[in-house]
């Protein structure tokens, strides 16, 4: 419902803005100019949906043969020493953990086919524990939480799209992205963990998190160490070997299985086809109603009033034409997908807005829709402070989205 409000008001808002415009300014054109950016924005909405369908294929195959080898149900073993301290209330043993596990990894992963309905799932056992039925209970509030972080090893969409836009090296934001979403998942969880007061000085979660940092700080000091342009190549050049890296990971695992990794990779790519295909109408329709909105000069009115506003407080703007984009992902997943994409063809996906919007679209999850599904598909209605929590996670990737772009491209 959310989104049908936001996409009308993008329609009343560039009439009202274009109606204005020709009264004041004599601009008696405004409107032709609006309908032709309707129809570019639906013939480009169509060619973007067309060209992922090889990238998005490829990618898809490559993941099915990886669920299929059984990385999903290594990364979930791998993460029960951690897991099972941020879920104390959960009974040992209970199988509410394999479901929040193969959730988790499933995102970590980008397979979004898996880790939605087990996390459906986890959601439904984790109801039969909670005593409140109506409430939220402190296992639901950090699983939720963690999804909308959205931490992702492989951010594939991302990268599909910056291939499809033209970037030069897609991956070229894989490390920021990783650095980022790192940063939003470990707010949301130390905010979750005050509030639950879940025993931080645990060796495990001490280990864990000083092994994020630190791989963080090591990132940090290696780019302020190193020239720019050598940065930016170490950068690619890591974020490839990785990409390749786990792709041989992944077909070995299916070797391994003694699965047929030709005929996984056959029936992942086809649910790559079928994706591609079915985000045709919600990408024109969102990109349409953005257009629509840019081409009346009310995007240019939101972001100039937003630069003068930043730049009188004496902070840099070279951020602010991405802010369309992170005000958006809390609300609607298409929405900020479409606000990413209409940046990239605006500035380049290779320009600092192209590149910020991209890995502010990578690095958490769609807030809202996160907790209206899960939530609702148990019935639960006092959600207490999870959309707090969300929220915050969502700011604190864009600030670290901001400082790491212009660490790596600035």
């Amino acid at each position: 419902m959310a989104l049908n409000y936001i996409w009308v008001a993008f329609f009343l808002v560039a009439f009202v803005v274009g109606v204005v415009k020709m009264i004041f300014t004599g601009d008696m054109g405004i409107f032709t100019e609006m309908m032709d950016a309707t129809f570019g924005a639906a013939k480009n909405g169509f060619e973007i949906s067309l060209g992922l369908t090889g990238v998005l294929s490829l990618w898809l195959g490559f993941m099915k043969i990886g669920e299929r080898g059984g990385v999903v149900d290594a990364l979930a073993r791998a993460g029960t020493p951690i897991f099972s301290r941020l879920f104390p209330d959960i009974p040992k043993g209970h199988p509410a953990t394999g479901s929040i596990f193969m959730n988790i990894a499933a995102n970590m992963l980008n397979l979004d086919n898996a880790a939605t309905p087990m996390g459906l799932k986890a959601m439904q056992q984790l109801q039969e524990l909670n005593p409140k039925k109506d409430t939220a209970s402190n296992p639901m509030i950090m699983f939720i939480v963690l999804n909308a972080s959205g931490l992702i090893l492989i951010p594939v969409t991302i990268m599909v799209y910056r291939a499809q836009m033209g970037a030069a090296n897609p991956s070229d934001v894989f490390v920021p992205l990783m650095i980022t979403t790192s940063i939003s998942t470990l707010v949301a969880v130390l905010f979750v963990c005050f509030k639950q007061r879940i025993k931080l000085l645990d060796k495990v979660l001490i280990s864990f998190f000083g092994a994020i940092i630190a791989l963080i700080v090591f990132v940090v000091w290696c780019i302020k160490t190193f020239p720019q342009e050598q940065v930016s190549l170490y950068s690619s050049m890591i974020a490839n070997l990785l990409l390749i890296s786990i792709i041989i990971a992944f077909m070995l695992a299916g070797v391994r299985k003694k699965i047929n990794v030709y005929d996984a990779f056959i029936e992942g790519a086809k649910d790559g086809f079928k994706t591609a295909v079915m985000i045709i109408p919600y990408l024109v329709a969102m990109l349409v109603g953005i257009a629509l909105f840019r081409a009346s000069g009310a995007m240019d009115f939101l972001t100039d009033g937003l630069a003068s506003a930043v730049s009188a407080c004496g902070l840099p703007t070279n951020w602010v034409d991405a802010f369309p984009t992170a005000l958006m992902k809390p609300l609607s997943g298409s929405g900020s997908r479409g606000m990413m994409l209409d940046a990239m063809q605006t500035f380049g996906a290779d320009s600092f807005t192209g590149r910020l919007a991209s890995i502010v679209q990578g690095s958490t999850d769609t807030t809202f829709y996160v907790v209206a599904v899960y939530y609702g598909a148990i019935h639960v209605k006092n959600i207490r402070y999870t959309i707090g929590g969300a929220l915050l996670a969502d700011f604190a990737g864009f600030i670290t989205a901001i400082i790491v772009c212009s660490l790596f491209f600035g």
